[in-house]
C-alpha cells in the first residue's frame, strides 16, 4: 500500500519535487544509519569492558584443541590407549529452543557434552551425549556414528542409533558411565568449559557487533555516493 501511495504521487508531483523528496528520504535513512551505528559501538564498548572469568586449565590429560575459539568442533581431545577422545560442548539454550528463562539459570549450571571416542581403522565412532552438572555428569544417549574426513560426525537419519539409555538395565548404565569415567570424562571438566563457553560467547558477539557495523558503515557510504 504505501509503494503504491508513493508511486501514485511521484506521478502528479513534478520532477524537481520527485529529487527532493528522494533526497530527503536518504538523509532519513542515513539519520537511521548513524543511530544504529552509534548504539553498536555503545554496545560494543560496553562488552569490550566486561571482565572475563578466571582463567582455568582443563585437567592435565586433556589439550585445547587448537582454533576451537573461532570453529564449531570439538574443545578437548586426548588420546587413551589406542583410542581418541573429542570433546565438544553447548549450553542447555543451545540444544532446546527457549531452553532457560532470564531467571532459569540451567542454561549456565547445565552444560552439554558430545563426547567421541574413536579407534584407528575403525569407520564408526562411539559417541556418547551428556549432561554435564558443577558436581556431576549424566548420560543422555549413546550411538554408533560414521565418522567424516574433517573430523565432524555424522549421523545416519536411517540408521539404528541404540535404545534410549534410560531402558538399559542398572549395570549397563553403571557400566557405561565407568567407561567414560575412566577416561576422564566427568565433572572435572566443568569449570574449565564453562569458562571457555564464555570466552566464547562474549568473543562472538564482539564479532557481531562489529561485523555489523562494518555492514551499516559501508551501506551508508554507498547511499551517501
Amino acid at each position: 500500500m504505501l509503494r503504491k501511495l508513493l508511486t501514485e504521487g511521484a506521478v502528479r508531483q513534478p520532477f524537481w519535487r520527485m529529487i527532493a523528496n528522494r533526497r530527503s528520504t536518504t538523509n532519513i535513512s542515513n539519520a537511521v544509519d548513524s543511530m544504529l551505528l552509534r548504539s553498536l559501538k555503545e554496545h560494543y564498548l560496553e562488552i569490550s569492558k566486561m571482565n572475563p572469568p578466571p582463567k582455568v586449565s582443563p585437567p592435565s590429560a586433556y589439550t585445547i584443541v587448537k582454533g576451537a575459539l573461532d570453529g564449531n568442533g570439538p574443545v578437548l581431545n586426548r588420546t587413551y590407549g589406542n583410542e581418541e577422545i573429542n570433546i565438544s560442548v553447548m549450553r542447555l539454550a543451545n540444544i532446546i529452543p527457549g531452553g532457560g528463562g532470564e531467571d532459569d539459570e540451567d542454561d549456565i549450571n547445565q552444560l552439554f557434552l558430545h563426547v567421541d571416542v574413536s579407534k584407528p581403522g575403525q569407520e564408526k565412532s562411539l559417541h556418547f551425549l551428556c549432561g554435564l552438572y558443577p558436581d556431576a555428569l549424566g548420560i543422555h544417549s549413546v550411538s554408533l556414528r560414521t565418522k567424516i574426513d574433517d573430523s565432524r560426525l555424522l549421523e545416519d537419519p536411517y540408521g539404528y542409533n541404540g535404545p534410549h539409555f534410560g531402558e538399559l538395565d542398572e549395570k549397563m548404565r553403571d557400566a557405561l558411565h565407568s567407561f567414560i569415567e575412566e577416561r576422564g570424562v566427568n565433572e572435572s571438566l566443568f569449570n574449565f568449559l564453562q569458562a571457555w563457553l564464555y570466552v566464547k560467547e562474549h568473543r562472538n558477539l564482539m564479532r557481531w557487533f562489529k561485523t555489523v557495523g562494518g555492514f551499516i558503515n559501508k551501506n551508508k557510504s554507498t547511499k551517501s555516493v
